[in-house]
């Protein structure tokens, strides 16, 4: 067995914990394995484990893995900020977004959507703890823009989706999260059928679950460090 596959277990069997420790149902948990900087045969590697969704940071890297990888049934999300001029390419190759925090960014992925392909699946992301550094609309904001992200053509809003800044604990972090949860049931009571609750990553993805998130994004646990640029 090698590493990828050998760390996959690992991780699924957290997530398994995780949810039982909160009560969920370990099937409620989808698991997206982030494989940014890392190459092609990884990414095959980890398929051979049963992996079949995979986050990407970086587009244009991630283009041509889509392009080297398009006989394996795999799918692919962008978690990475968009630039407008790199809509096209998001649009043209990637099943889900997670990063969409302006409207202008979801028209130009509604437009450039080939009509021969599925609607691309989308998550708002929102800043939900303040962090000046980070991308991602307001939560007061949030109702606003996921109304007007689901009435484009060509998308589907799924959810939400948020990366706070680490926290020291598993009670602060739990807290965070919640706050992402708490907006997430605010939209669907405000009439938004929604799904997913994108967040957690390998350091807290327990806490997230606890919280209630759907989908939690894992690299380094699964794939090692990240290799460092040359």
């Amino acid at each position: 067995m090698t590493m990828i596959q050998t760390n996959l277990e690992t991780v699924r069997a957290r997530v398994t914990a995780a949810c039982l420790a909160a009560g969920r149902t370990p099937g409620d948990v989808a698991l997206l394995a982030v494989s940014k900087t890392f190459d092609a045969p990884a990414v095959e590697e980890a398929h051979a484990a049963g992996q079949t969704a995979f986050g990407e940071n970086y587009i244009q890297e991630a283009v041509q893995k889509i392009s080297q990888l398009r006989h394996l049934p795999l799918q692919w999300h962008c978690i990475g900020p968009i630039q407008s001029n790199k809509t096209r390419l998001v649009a043209e190759n990637f099943d889900w977004v997670h990063t969409v925090d302006r409207l202008k960014i979801a028209q130009r992925l509604s437009e450039q959507r080939p009509p021969g392909l599925p609607p691309l699946q989308v998550c708002i992301q929102v800043n939900v703890d303040g962090g000046d550094t980070k991308s991602g609309v307001e939560p007061q904001e949030a109702l606003a823009l996921a109304q007007q992200v689901a009435a484009l053509p060509h998308l589907r809003l799924r959810g939400i989706m948020s990366i706070p800044e680490p926290a020291p604990d598993f009670v602060a972090s739990c807290a965070v999260f919640m706050k992402a949860r708490a907006l997430f049931d605010a939209l669907n009571a405000a009439g938004l059928a929604l799904d997913t609750l994108s967040m957690g990553m390998s350091a807290d993805l327990e806490a997230a679950i606890h919280a209630g998130s759907t989908m939690v994004r894992v690299g380094s646990a699964i794939f090692g460090g990240r290799p460092r640029p040359a």
